[in-house]
């Protein structure tokens, strides 16, 4: 019998394995979780400087359009088509993705579940080299004879399907392919994080003993799985339909544009809840630590959180009142993206019960936490006009759904992002961060990120439409200039803002202070092993004797109890 990557998994992780590794083995080609988690962290943090570069670029020229844009220079219609198109591209696929469903999951899972490593590690390097394949591939598109595709990242046909409508014949090939690849490498990632989770638990830890994180990320890839695969048929038919003239897309040839937006949407939905169930499982293991308070109703946070995977599933067309489909229809469609609030909105308030009456502690993890959660408010309540059939025809395709999906994704993505990496950042690199550099971060993102989106409601109220290049070409618009300016500078503050974070994270790998095994005294497992985690994890495997979230029992002297420790 051949040797799988498990039956080879003891001898290149196990315990006491102390050879050197050289540098190629160790960060370019690892089969260490964490080394593999670090490596997309790195790579999404990289791909959000050049997004946040593009969204600075094209929203300089709506402020000051026909100006040469510093940096950059001057901004044609095709590059800024090309710069919204790979804007949105990178951050949803290279941004979001790695850094919270790869990174966290990679770095997490077996820690949190107490055992050396993935199931399968070969395959788990396999999936980062395929999702760097796909990075560099989207790079490649802005070189290539036309330049990078300018379609929008929904890629709507016919304008995607055929070379004389985009004018990019070989950078809108290259885009689908590369977010093909992208998918490739999430589904074997994926694969690992469900059969560790469900084969690899530390003796005793049952089911409702696996820290809501954990269970929140299965989850989410679980519902990636079941989505995608219409968006993959879909990619096929598009790219024949770009490269060897077919047409199940194109009405000239008999096909349908809108079966597209179906296979696209259909996807396209429950990736939102993709990206945002890791990061509430994230928001959950911060807020309990901090506020030491055991998290109120885990049992049903994760059978709410099924219920919002099922509900994802069935809301997608409400992206398509505008196109035409049976208005019957789009009252089903309203009606259970209104419904799919209320589970959500439970697991909300369980986090606020969470906290009632806790001793909340103002560290910056939690102030990422409350700050997500608060922000994300405004996302969720902007969501509901947009969920209304006859209000999102009004409402689409100007810059109020545009401020709305904002208020979703950046507090998802970048709030909980940065709640993950500071509050996990000492077990990553056995360092602490600054808190003083930490709070300057915090309190400019917050305060930029409103300044940007807040204009963007009230342009979009007066009929901006989200789609034009320059607003001098239509007077209604031109007057409100004075806001577009205004959002464009906090988005240049936003930027500067990242500046303390990059300077934190990369002085404190060096001269942060020692941080200790456990710097929070939290319970979950990967506490109890040494900071950063040696290859394998940890010097002797944990047994768990409850749940992640025991803090301020009656009756112990310490206010937390680690799963490991015996009553």
């Amino acid at each position: 019998m051949s040797k799988t990557d498990h039956q080879v998994h003891p001898s290149d992780h196990g315990h006491g394995h102390d050879h050197e590794m050289n540098f190629w083995s160790k960060y370019i080609f690892p089969l260490d979780h964490k080394m593999i988690g670090l490596q997309y962290l790195w790579t999404g943090l990289f791909m959000a400087l050049v997004g946040g570069f593009f969204a600075y670029v094209f929203r300089m020229q709506l402020a000051f359009p026909g100006e040469s844009v510093p940096g950059f220079g001057h901004v044609s219609p095709a590059s800024y088509n090309a710069l919204i198109t790979n804007h949105g591209t990178i951050m949803i696929f290279w941004v979001a993705m790695p850094m919270l469903v790869a990174a966290f999951g990679n770095i997490l899972i077996p820690l949190m579940i107490g055992c050396d490593d993935m199931v399968f590690p070969r395959l788990n390097r396999l999936s980062y080299q395929i999702f760097f394949i796909s990075t560099v591939l989207l790079f490649v598109g802005f070189f290539v004879p036309g330049g990078a595709f300018g379609g929008a990242w929904t890629s709507y046909p016919p304008l995607s399907a055929r070379a004389e409508y985009n004018l990019t014949p070989w950078g809108a090939s290259i885009w689908l392919l590369a977010v093909a690849l992208e998918i490739v490498a999430f589904l074997l990632g994926g694969i690992n994080f469900i059969t560790t989770t469900m084969n690899s638990r530390a003796p005793g830890m049952k089911m409702m003993d696996i820290p809501i994180v954990v269970w929140m990320i299965n989850i989410a890839v679980v519902l990636f799985m079941f989505s995608v695969g219409p968006l993959v048929a879909g990619a096929v038919m598009l790219l024949f339909d770009q490269t060897i003239g077919t047409s199940f897309f194109v009405p000239s040839g008999g096909g349908d544009p809108v079966l597209w937006q179906h296979l696209f949407w259909f996807f396209g939905h429950p990736e939102v809840y993709v990206i945002l169930l890791p990061e509430m499982g994230i928001v959950a293991e911060i807020i309990t630590v901090f506020s030491r308070k055991k998290l109120f109703g885990y049992k049903m946070i994760v059978y709410t959180t099924f219920m919002v995977g099922i509900l994802s599933m069935i809301v997608w067309a409400h992206h398509q009142f505008i196109a035409g489909i049976d208005p019957r229809m789009a009252s089903i469609f309203s009606f259970t993206t209104i419904l799919i609030s209320i589970p959500i909105a439970v697991i909300f308030f369980a986090y606020i019960a969470t906290l009632y009456g806790g001793s909340i502690e103002f560290k910056v993890p939690m102030l990422w936490a409350l700050g997500m959660i608060a922000e994300f408010l405004l996302g969720g309540v902007t969501g509901i006009y947009l969920g209304a059939s006859a209000l999102d025809v009004y409402f689409h395709d100007n810059t109020f759904v545009v401020a709305h999906f904002h208020y979703t994704l950046i507090p998802v993505v970048f709030f909980g992002g940065f709640a993950g990496i500071t509050y996990w950042y000492p077990k990553m690199f056995g360092k602490m961060m600054s808190e003083t550099l930490g709070k300057l971060h915090f309190w400019g993102t917050t305060i930029f990120f409103n300044g940007i989106f807040i204009p963007l409601f009230f342009l979009g109220l007066a009929g901006q439409h989200r789609r034009i290049y320059d607003y001098r070409n239509f007077p209604d618009l031109a007057g409100m200039q004075d806001l577009r300016i205004f959002a464009t500078m906090c988005l240049i503050g936003l930027l500067i803002s990242q500046i303390p974070f990059i300077i934190n994270f990369v002085r404190s790998i060096k001269n942060g202070e020692d941080a200790g095994k456990n710097p929070w005294k939290a319970n979950t497992l990967e506490w109890i092993t040494a900071s950063p985690p040696p290859h394998g994890n940890f010097a002797e495997m944990p047994t768990v004797y409850r749940g992640p979230y025991e803090y301020s029992v009656p009756g112990r002297k310490e206010d937390f109890w680690p799963q490991n420790q015996p009553s």
